[in-house]
């Protein structure tokens, strides 16, 4: 569409409007990260019945293992405290559990990216023999049974309690797990929010080249990369097992040996062990290893420090984690 005016009148109107727009504007356009929206516009029923199936067990084939087993929000961030996941019968997972909090912002979900969207993921981890091991009939099946269930997918739905229904619940309280934080905050504008260590950090990680990966509204999640860029992680681990081939599981493609997806360092304080295989278990292990094998080189332990602190800014208010997870557990 073209917009009438001369181009004397069309600069008049840029400058105008440039001179009308929040100050903060300016720096959002120049920063790598951006701060998350205000409000994702969701349907709060279809959230809160989400959230009711979120923490049911009975997703699993023994009724013991629910999506918020492997997702605990107020000591994890979203994620889980084992190394290796737990489902149904005590099955070992094959990684640690990546944070459900802003999944939504995702390039793709597991760590190698092998389910493209929430929507998948709901259906894959139902079969999954290592997750919940069964199929939607037992899964309808057991739901059906519940009065509650019934009136509230009747309500919300017009087709009522499908395999479609569920998975649409689920994926709306997922869709709603957006955790602003004092960081946001200050990428809108108010600078109060963080302390002088804190906004040193966050230069710290600019110039040491973290938000290379690190980058957007999820602070990663966005791309895929490998682990050990400048030095050979896997090797000096040792006991290189499948799930250590990321990617590479899932295209086949040799180039995407060791390459994982990046992942959103949202929430990173509460989400320890660390990596996909669980071997940090300190955020301030976490940052070494990255300056050694993906930054290839050494900073001083107060540079360090500076940036564990300015990740620590990344975290949600606790209050909203506790209320998310008093959802989940009420079953309302």
């Amino acid at each position: 569409m073209r917009t009438k005016g001369s181009p004397q009148r069309l600069a008049l109107v840029m400058l105008v409007g440039s001179m009308l727009a929040p100050h903060w504007l300016y720096a959002q356009s120049n920063e790598p990260l951006k701060p998350l929206p205000l409000d994702t516009k969701l349907d709060q029923k279809k959230v809160a019945l989400g959230a009711r199936l979120f923490g049911d067990v009975r997703f699993s084939k023994n009724n013991d293992v629910s999506c918020m087993s492997c997702h605990n929000f107020t000591k994890e961030g979203g994620g889980d405290a084992r190394p290796r996941s737990l489902g149904t019968g005590g099955a070992v997972g094959p990684a640690n559990s990546p944070s459900v909090l802003n999944a939504e912002l995702n390039i793709a979900q597991l760590w190698s990216g092998a389910i493209p969207t929430l929507d998948d993921q709901v259906g894959r981890l139902v079969k999954n023999p290592v997750v919940f091991n069964t199929t939607w009939p037992d899964v309808l099946g057991k739901l059906q049974k519940d009065e509650g269930y019934r009136s509230a997918f009747a309500a919300s739905y017009k087709e009522g309690l499908t395999e479609k229904t569920v998975t649409d619940a689920l994926v709306t309280f997922e869709r709603s797990l957006i955790t602003p934080s004092r960081f946001d905050a200050y990428l809108r504008g108010d600078s109060s929010k963080l302390t002088s260590d804190e906004k040193k950090g966050y230069e710290k990680f600019k110039t040491y080249g973290c938000v290379a990966c690190h980058q957007g509204m999820g602070v990663g999640g966005n791309m895929f990369q490998q682990f050990g860029v400048l030095g050979n992680y896997f090797k000096d681990r040792g006991n290189i097992q499948k799930p250590d081939f990321g990617r590479f599981n899932v295209t086949n493609d040799p180039a995407d040996k060791f390459v994982f997806k990046v992942p959103s360092l949202r929430n990173v304080e509460y989400t320890a062990p660390y990596f996909h295989d669980g071997t940090a278990k300190t955020l301030q292990d976490a940052v070494d290893v990255m300056f050694k094998y993906q930054l290839g080189r050494s900073a001083p332990a107060e540079d360090k420090e500076l940036i564990v602190k300015f990740l620590k800014t990344l975290s949600a208010d606790p209050a909203q984690l506790k209320s998310i997870e008093a959802m989940v557990r009420s079953g309302k």
